[in-house]
This record gives structure tokens, sequence and C-alpha cells, in this order.
């Protein structure tokens, strides 16, 4: 009889288990040993653990030389390339100087220093019915003018709030502006770019004209954006032009109590000793368009800048190359809104509502009560 005290012991599926185990290691071995079934698992190791870098380790040193030489190769174009935009620069100041004159008549025409000739306001539509259209209206206008020779319509100077207008059409433009800005902007004239000279670091300049007012004393605010246009020596495969990598803003001289950068809270605080009680007022920062003018500064001495640090100032970035490419030179487009179709054309990204995400706001003080910049 044979001896069954070991099975007897074990319970049953434990033995099933050691059973498969067994069996499953014998499978192992002989599917093991089929070529067909090796050349398959080494094809799909090879395509899991493909990548270039891998694939250039494999190569043998003569061809890593060849490789190391195309660098070279490519470091120069990067250095080529960097040459060109320094030209582009070049011409982009040369031609602002052609396109001067015209953005100067552009100034008068919205302040109504200078009113435009008939033939200088004359517009024709690309689409013929319009321009039938408006034949009619303006054949209807003459008669009506001629009946109503007594009833004149306003006829304000210049065109008003053209550049305070442009502010609100342009998203990126009106998120910054604040209901105490708006009176201040209204009296915005013209913003005019103008770049660096030759020989100088390569950079361009946003001026913000404005008439004389009741909030500051300055004419014109200016915005300094300075570019680099040239590989970095860590990492010159990462070169793609010129880019704005740090700016400045300009000194406003607010009149008394118009600043709108800061406002005032009242704070009560209380003797620990006796119990008094006692009213301090200070000033803290507050949010407007115009805090534009003193922008955070980019990190110069190897510190890198925290997350929302950066963000801002990529932001701010954006915001002046916007100013620079497209507000100034089509303002007028700007101003009726049919740039703005344009852009959102061209717009990427899925069309349909986005969920709006709501932080949480900071609230003030139960004690602290606001004193806001008059406007």
């Amino acid at each position: 009889m044979a001896d069954n005290s070991f099975s007897d012991g074990v319970p049953s599926d434990a033995v099933e288990a050691a059973k498969n185990a067994s069996n499953t290691e014998k499978l192992t071995d002989q599917v093991m040993q089929n070529p067909q079934v090796l050349a398959a698992l080494q094809e799909r190791l090879d395509n899991v653990s493909h990548t270039p870098s891998s694939y250039i380790e494999t190569l043998p040193k003569a061809v890593k030389r060849r490789i190391n030489a195309l660098k070279q190769l490519q470091v120069r174009c990067a250095h080529i390339e960097a040459k060109f935009y320094e030209e582009v620069h070049d011409l982009e100041r040369k031609y602002a100087a052609l396109y001067q004159p015209l953005f100067d008549k552009r100034r008068e025409f919205i302040t109504g220093d200078v009113e435009p000739t008939d033939a200088e306001s004359e517009w024709h539509s690309e689409n013929e019915e319009e321009d039938k259209l408006a034949g009619d209206v303006k054949n209807k206008v003459v008669i009506a003018e001629k009946e109503t020779a007594t009833a004149e319509e306003p006829n304000p100077k210049g065109i008003p709030e053209f550049w305070f207008t442009i502010f609100r059409n342009v998203d990126m433009l009106s998120e910054l502006v604040q209901e105490y800005d708006e009176p201040i902007l209204k009296h915005l004239q013209d913003i005019k770019v103008k770049f660096s000279d030759p020989g100088q670091p390569m950079s361009f300049v946003l001026e913000f004209h404005f008439e004389p007012n009741d909030y500051f004393t300055n004419s014109v605010l200016t915005k300094t954006y300075k570019m680099k246009s040239e590989p970095d020596k860590a990492d010159p495969f990462s070169f793609e032009g010129p880019e704005i990598v740090d700016c400045d803003g300009c000194t406003i001289d607010w009149k008394k109590g118009k600043n709108v950068t800061v406002k005032t809270i009242k704070k009560k605080q209380k003797h620990k000793g006796r119990g008094t009680v006692r009213t301090i007022t200070k000033q803290v920062p507050n949010e407007s368009f115009f805090n534009f003018f003193s922008p955070l500064k980019a990190s110069g001495d190897g510190e890198s800048l925290d997350e929302d640090s950066e963000f801002t100032l990529a932001s701010d970035f954006e915001i002046g190359h916007f100013f620079r490419e497209r507000i100034v030179p089509r303002a007028v487009l700007y101003f009726t809104g049919e740039a703005i179709e344009d852009d959102d054309n061209f717009e990427e990204g899925e069309e349909g509502e986005e969920e709006e995400l709501e932080g949480d706001e900071e609230g003030e003080d139960e004690d602290d009560a606001e004193i806001n910049p008059k406007v």
C-alpha cells in the first residue's frame, strides 16, 4: 500500500496548486525551446524598448563621431538663424518709420485735431449689395438733411473713447481693467511702438499717450520689453527665434487721492493690557490695469521664480507682444470688432461651453473697511 501520510495531511487545493505549478514549468520549458516563439518574444521586446536614445547608444563609435559633427553644424545653423532675426528686427525698425506718418494721421482723426476729407473718409465694402444699400442710405440722408437742416445730429469731436473701446473689445485686456480704471482709460489718445536703435540690445517700447487728466501728471506711460535673440549656450537646440526675457515699467505720478493701484483700509486694534481700541489706516495693493506699468521682474540672479510668478510674467510678455503685433498695427479693426472675429475664426481648440473653475475668494477681515481711490 502506498504511503498517503503526506497527502492526507495537506489540503486538496494545495496539492492541486502544486501539480498545476509543476505542469506550468514544464510547459514553459517546452515553449522556450521553440525558436519561433523566441523570435516573436525578441521582436516584442525590441519594439517595447526601442527609443531614439537607446538606438543611438547601439551605434558604433565612428557613427557617433559623425553625429557629433552634425550637432556642431546644427549649432552653427542656430547662430545664423539668430542673425536672421536680428536683421528682421532692423527691418521692423525701418518699416515702423514708414508706418508712423499714417499712425500720426490716425491719431489726429481719433482726437479730432484734423477732420478727414471726403476722399479720405470714403470706404467701399467688398460686398456689392452693401455698397448699393450704403448708396441708397446716403441719398436718403442727403434728402433728410435738406428737409431737416435745422435739426442737426450730435457731432462729437474725433472718435470718442477709441482706445478704451478696444480695451473693452479684447478679452485679454478687458480682464485687466477694473471699473475704476475706465474713466482713466477714456483719456488714452494713442499707443505707439518704438524699436531699439541699431547697435543696441534688442527691445521695444510701448508708449501710452494720455491727454491731460485728473488722475496723473504724466503725458506718456511707457513699458519696455527686453528681448533675446541668441541660442542658449547650455541648450542651443531649443532656439526658436527672439523671446522676451524681461520688462521695465515706469513711475506714474498720481495726483493726490487718485492712485487706483493701492487702496486704503481701516483696521481696529485692541490693546492687550488696557483693552483700549484704536483705528489705524494702511495702504495695500489694489487690482488695476495700471499695475501693468509696475511689472514683476524676471529673476536675474539664477534663482527660479515660483509657479505663480512665472505665470504672471509669461502673461505680461504675451500682452506686450499682442500690443506690438496686433493692437497697434490694426487698431481700427479691433475698435470695430472685425479683427476679433478674424482671431476667433483661427482659434484652436474645441468649441462649446467651458466649465468655469471658481476659486475661493479671499475676504477681508471683519473689522477692515476699504477706502476706494477717488475716480
